[in-house]
């Protein structure tokens, strides 16, 4: 009787030995291990955030006013320290400058001296602007800026006879009469000069200046009030822009 395990073919199967315990818990090689999967975090897009647009008429009127204020400003330090315009009123220095002549008046030197801390002395001959706060003795009462010319510097000693002045100093000690060497107007015209019976001598003080109207007959200047201090002193004269006309450098 045939072995029940045998093949009809007569061949015996092989048997494989059961699992052990270790055989389960092994490891097993030849398995195919699936792939580890990267996790790629989820790619959020940022938009950027757009401001807002300011109100178009509100930053129009702020860059108006900001305008405004430099120009202003500006303007401020130009006339402050730099240059200024004038008119002429009245008739002490014609007939170099005219009643209402239109003027513009540098006063950068004196700024440079303010910051230096120097004096700011004109040259003689300069025609300047100053403070005059003390004009009874001219019979105004009020203070006002006035025009004049320099006649004399510090140190120099003025005698005046008939209105015709001689200014004495180291270099001439004789005297000499500013009219004649200075030739004051470009155009020829002479100051006049004639005031019947005036005779009178001055000192001009440190830091001081003489100074004369050009039409001596109708000028309040040092005559009557003295030389002046330089810290009264606006600036000098260098244009005259008006009339178009007689437009001039000084």
């Amino acid at each position: 009787m045939p072995d029940q395990n045998q093949n009809p073919n007569g061949s015996v199967p092989l048997r494989q030995p059961p699992l052990t315990p270790q055989d389960i818990s092994a490891p097993r090689t030849n398995v195919p291990q699936p792939e580890p999967q990267v996790i790629q975090p989820e790619f959020i897009p940022v938009v950027p955030k757009i401001p807002k647009e300011p109100n178009r008429g509100l930053r129009d009127f702020g860059s108006f006013v900001g305008i405004l204020a430099t120009a202003g400003i500006l303007a401020f330090l130009l006339i402050s320290f730099v240059f200024r315009s004038y008119e002429v009123d009245g008739i002490s220095m014609q007939t170099t400058l005219m009643n209402q002549d239109k003027l513009l008046i540098w006063k950068m030197p004196r700024t440079i001296a303010r910051i230096t801390g120097n004096p700011y002395l004109p040259a003689r001959g300069d025609v300047v602007i100053f403070d005059q706060i003390d004009l009874t003795a001219c019979g105004q009462g009020e203070a006002r800026q006035l025009i004049k010319r320099v006649i004399a510097l510090p140190g120099e000693k003025v005698s005046i006879v008939d209105g015709h002045y001689m200014v004495y100093n180291a270099s001439y000690p004789q005297g000499f009469d500013p009219d004649k060497t200075l030739g004051y107007d470009q155009d020829g015209h002479i100051p006049t000069t004639t005031v019947t019976g005036e005779t009178s001598d001055f000192t001009v003080g440190k830091n001081q200046v003489f100074v004369s109207g050009d039409n001596r007959p109708f000028s309040c200047d040092s005559r009557a009030f003295g030389p002046i201090n330089e810290n009264q002193l606006i600036g000098k004269l260098i244009i005259r822009l008006l009339p178009a006309n007689k437009i001039k450098l000084f």
